[in-house]
C-alpha cells in the first residue's frame, strides 16, 4: 500500500512545482531550473569506413540528416557533396556548410532546399545549442580538430520575464563516428575540459519543394 501513497506525493510534488515556476512568471519572478537534459532521439547507429576525417564527416553528415533520399547514398539529393566530403581530409565545416547550402535534386526530379548555418567558436551561445537540439536537430562539432555527431546536453535554464529565457550548459553528449565499442559515446564537460579546444558548430536542415512536374 506504500506505492500508491508515494506516488500521490510525487504527483502533488510536481503540482506544486509547477503552480509554482506558473506563479513565479506572472509575478515577474525568475524561475530557475536545474539539471535539464535534451536528447535527439532516433538516430542511426552509423560508424564510418574508416578514421579519416573525411570518411568520419561524410558519416556524420549522413547520421544527423538520417532520410536516404536525402542524404547520403548513391541517388540521394547529397551525394555529390558527400562524396566531396568523404575525398578530402582537409574539408573544414565552414566549407561543408558552403556546399550544402542551397538547391538540391533528388532522384525524382523533386527539389529540396539545404540550410546549413556554420558557427565558430567565439560565437556560439548555449541557447543556440539547446533550441536546435529541442527541436529534434543533431549538430556536428569540431573538437580537438575531430568531428562530432552533437545530440544531447545536460544545462541550467533560467526564465526572467525582463530578461528573457537564459542557459547554461553543464555536458554535451556526442557520439564518435569512428568507434562502435564503447569509445563512441564521448562527453564534453564544461568544467573538466577547454572550451578553447572546440573550433565550431555546424546544423543543417532542409525543407522539399513542390515537384516542377506537379
Amino acid at each position: 500500500m506504500a506505492r500508491p501513497h508515494i506516488l500521490s506525493i510525487s504527483v502533488l510534488f510536481v503540482f506544486v512545482f509547477v503552480a509554482g515556476a506558473a506563479h513565479a512568471q506572472e509575478s515577474g519572478t525568475p524561475v530557475f531550473l536545474v539539471n535539464q537534459e535534451v536528447r535527439v532521439s532516433n538516430l542511426p547507429s552509423l560508424t564510418a569506413p574508416s578514421k579519416n576525417r573525411s570518411a568520419v564527416m561524410a558519416t556524420a553528415l549522413d547520421t544527423i540528416l538520417h532520410e536516404p533520399a536525402v542524404c547520403c547514398g548513391k541517388n540521394s539529393a547529397l551525394e555529390d557533396v558527400a562524396q566531396y566530403a568523404s575525398l578530402s581530409d582537409s574539408l573544414s565545416l565552414q566549407e561543408l556548410s558552403t556546399k550544402l547550402q542551397g538547391r538540391h535534386l533528388l532522384s525524382d526530379g523533386q527539389p529540396i532546399v539545404v540550410t546549413s548555418e556554420y558557427v565558430p567558436q567565439s560565437s556560439i551561445y548555449a541557447g543556440f545549442i539547446v533550441r536546435t537540439l529541442n527541436d529534434q536537430h543533431a549538430l556536428l562539432i569540431e573538437w580537438r580538430s575531430h568531428v562530432y555527431v552533437l545530440y544531447g546536453a545536460t544545462f541550467d535554464e533560467t526564465r526572467d520575464p525582463t530578461a528573457g529565457v537564459q542557459d547554461s550548459i553543464h555536458k554535451l553528449f556526442l557520439l564518435d563516428l569512428r568507434f562502435s565499442d564503447q569509445r563512441r559515446e564521448v562527453v564534453f564537460d564544461r568544467t573538466t575540459d577547454d572550451w578553447g579546444k572546440v573550433q565550431g558548430l555546424l546544423t543543417v536542415a532542409y525543407t522539399i519543394q513542390p515537384s516542377p512536374w506537379k
